[in-house]
């Protein structure tokens, strides 16, 4: 049912059963690109099927923060996306990714927070990965396509990545299994290359090549980052206060700038502040969006020299107050003694 398991893990990195490309030159017009575009195709929404038997490693860099995505292909062209899937539940000891596309479906199976073993070592350690199964039809092919080129633009912008092919030098965030073992090693696989070729060549009259896959990545990747609504404007004002994280912060994002008041805000991931309901954070800005919401940046920790700040909104917190400084300690200490001794002398003075 699945292509070959070259060999058992090896320092957190199976062998991939999986696999991806060298990429050529973009070819100055892909028929299947062409097509998809002609036909407003539009790619599959993703079904959230995560199952907790995988193991749960974080990358290289901590959980959460993968550097790339690699694309695979099964080398079945036999099989069913609930084949693969069932098959990799079973034997996920030897391999598994992070999700699955076909010509209708894109299903996450494994949190792409934790790593996945589909590319050997040093690769699993990189990256999110996922499989394409082979498909029989020119509209399933260019729909397939559409769903894979989507899903890693997504995952792209989820993580905060920028499109880069990989396949030239070796430093990018978009890769085929192929680049992967030319580039890093781990495996000797070039998937899903020989499937573009031939089924392209198949159905359109035209090899399809990763080059012109890239093309596609990065005309999802722009239009997820077009903003069509108007920004209102708001109002910035530094502060030295601290909150909690309210237990309703699931229901919110945590963004790089404010929501709605700036052209380049873009969610960003929970794992990057450790979030823990009732942790303490401390706020350097408040914003207060016109005839809207207020907004407060957060920081780890009172005296951090990090450069790194994050905007959530009112509704994340709880308990917020001013931060008590050295000089206001001082000062209330002083105001104390004074009322305590102004105390004294009234009472001194009754008694007399």
């Amino acid at each position: 049912m699945h292509k070959v398991v070259l060999t058992a893990l090896a320092a957190l990195g199976v062998v991939g059963i999986l696999g991806m490309t060298n990429a050529t030159t973009a070819d100055a017009s892909s028929k299947v690109n062409n097509y998809i575009n002609d036909k407003n195709i539009k790619p599959a929404k993703i079904t959230k099927s995560v199952w907790n038997g995988f193991p749960k490693n974080k990358y290289r860099h901590g959980k959460g923060k993968p550097e790339g995505v690699v694309i695979h292909e099964t080398a079945n062209p036999s099989s069913t996306i609930y084949n693969e899937i069932a098959y990799m539940k079973r034997n996920y000891n030897n391999a598994f990714v992070h999700s699955f596309v076909d010509g209708s479906r894109i299903i996450n199976i494994a949190n792409t927070d934790y790593l996945s073993w589909g590319v050997g070592f040093p690769g699993n350690a990189r990256f999110v990965q996922f499989e394409q199964v082979e498909v029989h039809s020119k509209s399933a092919f260019a729909h397939e396509v559409a769903n894979a080129a989507w899903y890693t633009a997504y995952l792209l912008n989820k993580y905060n990545l920028k499109p880069n092919d990989a396949a030239y030098d070796g430093k990018g965030t978009v890769w085929s299994h192929g680049s992967v073992a030319k580039h890093l090693g781990g495996s000797s696989h070039t998937d899903p290359v020989g499937y573009y070729s031939s089924t392209g060549k198949r159905y359109f009259g035209q090899k399809y090549t990763m080059a012109a896959f890239y093309q596609m990545v990065k005309k999802y990747y722009n239009a997820m980052n077009v903003k069509h609504t108007k920004l209102v404007s708001a109002t910035y004002k530094s502060v030295n206060q601290q909150a909690k994280l309210s237990s309703k912060y699931k229901k919110y994002y945590l963004y790089n700038h404010v929501k709605g008041a700036n052209k380049n805000a873009k969610r960003q991931s929970w794992s990057k502040i450790s979030p823990k309901v009732g942790k303490t954070y401390y706020i350097d800005m408040v914003a207060k969006k016109t005839g809207s919401t207020t907004w407060y940046r957060i920081k780890p920790s009172k005296n951090t020299t990090s450069k790194t700040r994050y905007w959530v909104y009112s509704g994340n917190l709880t308990n917020i107050k001013d931060v008590q400084t050295e000089a206001t300690a001082t000062s209330a200490n002083v105001d104390s003694a004074s009322a305590s001794s102004a105390s004294d002398a009234s009472s001194s003075s009754s008694s007399n």
